[in-house]
């Protein structure tokens, strides 16, 4: 058996670089929320569309980047990612009206695509063996909350000393660095003889045909919502539904003075939880059934969500609330990615899982978008978020029926 460990390689360390400074990015774009809108005058949903956009993109372009990747090779789709992914940033950068940040929404959302987890992970579990598999997932998965740690709070302090639109520049900077450490990306292809000898066509037909795998597919929707929701509009809803942020307190003391500074810290204090979430998800994806897993994580995140909405929404809420999310954020990614490889081989890994994920981006897409149209419409998010709580218990129903038996090509 190969027992080659999951930590320090070149193709993880690699991974875990391009995924961290992707995710640092597209986890700010809440904090520009309330100053873009207010520079334009726009409604609340302008802004929030293009947002909606960048991760309906994201959903439609990871199969696709899944497949160049499993064509032309995982470093040439990577870099074809960046730069879409810098060259959106630099024009929304200069946008001044909704339809252009709301096109412009499509290169980023492509951008992310390409240096995201449907192209990551692939490479990331073909170079890992069956043993380590799931951890490997799970540090390049925790990796990218590691991003969401300083991107919200790195876009808002830079907007203390310079202007949003430079900030956009600033970070598309940072996406074209990623593509110098690719060199050190080099991952095996790992396919059992079977794999190879089975086309895309035919493992894309044999899992169309698994009711496990539209199961799956179903599932990972309220993921998607829950997320894209919380990442856009959790930031401004801090901001206008939290209480005061009393002198005096222990938050005050820290230097978090207003209810802004706590929404972007919330962001922060999410991604920092689901790191050790994700790796303990990483960790019991190897002892124990990935589908009862991944359902007790959807039941979780649907309490926690209920509860958080139904009680005063206080400064220790917030924290709370942050904390418990987060603890279970990312969890889903390596269980569900884990379980794609499991049931359909790894050789084509990338474009399924990428077809799951385009459900997750759907329900993105509803999140960011229908939070803004209905904070338009009834002044706050309410609805929303008691819609997502239905998802969510949704999501972890639907993963019970799942057979967890790997297929075997004909």
């Amino acid at each position: 058996m190969d027992h080659r460990t999951p930590i320090m390689t070149p193709v993880l360390i690699v991974g875990c670089v391009i995924i961290m400074v992707s995710f640092a990015v597209r986890a700010s774009f809440g904090v520009f929320q309330i100053p873009i809108a207010e520079e334009f005058g726009w409604l609340r949903a302008e802004f929030s569309l293009a947002i909606a956009i960048q991760n309906l993109a994201w959903g439609i372009g990871q199969p696709f980047f899944g497949a160049i990747a499993e064509k032309i090779g995982d470093r040439k789709a990577i870099i074809i990612g960046a730069i879409f992914y810098a060259l959106g940033m630099v024009l929304s950068a200069n946008g001044t009206t909704p339809f252009e940040h709301q096109t412009y929404a499509w290169l980023v959302g492509f951008g992310i695509a390409g240096t995201g987890f449907g192209v990551i992970l692939a490479v990331v579990g073909r170079a890992s063996s069956d043993e380590n598999r799931s951890m490997s997932l799970a540090i390049v998965t925790a990796t990218g909350s590691v991003g969401q740690v300083f991107g919200a709070p790195l876009a808002e302090g830079l907007m203390t000393i310079m202007t949003w639109q430079s900030v956009f520049l600033v970070f598309a900077g940072m996406v074209v660095a990623i593509t110098f450490t690719l060199p050190l990306m080099r991952a095996p292809a790992m396919a059992t003889k079977a794999e190879l000898q089975e086309s895309m066509g035919e493992i894309l037909l044999r899992a169309a045909k698994d009711p496990s795998f539209m199961l799956i597919f179903l599932g990972f929707f309220s993921c998607g919502y829950q997320l894209g929701f919380i990442t856009a509009h959790f930031p401004a809803f801090v901001t206008e539904m939290c209480g005061p942020i009393l002198p005096g307190g222990a938050l005050h003391s820290m230097g978090i003075t207003t209810t802004s500074a706590l929404g972007a810290i919330a962001i922060s204090l999410i991604g920092l939880a689901n790191i050790a979430g994700t790796l303990l998800a990483g960790w019991a994806g190897k002892h124990f059934s990935k589908k009862y897993l991944l359902a007790g994580i959807y039941t979780g995140r649907t309490i926690i969500a209920a509860l958080f909405i139904m009680l005063p929404i206080t400064p220790l809420s917030v924290i709370l609330f942050s904390v418990a999310m987060g603890s279970l954020w990312l969890a889903t990614v390596p269980l569900t990615s884990g379980l794609v490889a499991h049931l359909y081989g790894l050789r084509y890994m990338g474009t399924l899982y990428g077809i799951v994920f385009f459900s997750h981006q759907l329900g993105s897409f509803l999140g960011v978008w229908l939070g803004g149209r209905m904070y338009d419409l009834y002044g706050d998010y309410t609805a929303v978020w008691w819609f997502g709580v239905a998802i969510g218990a949704f999501s972890a129903i639907v993963h019970l029926p799942i057979r967890e038996q790997k297929l075997v090509a004909a």
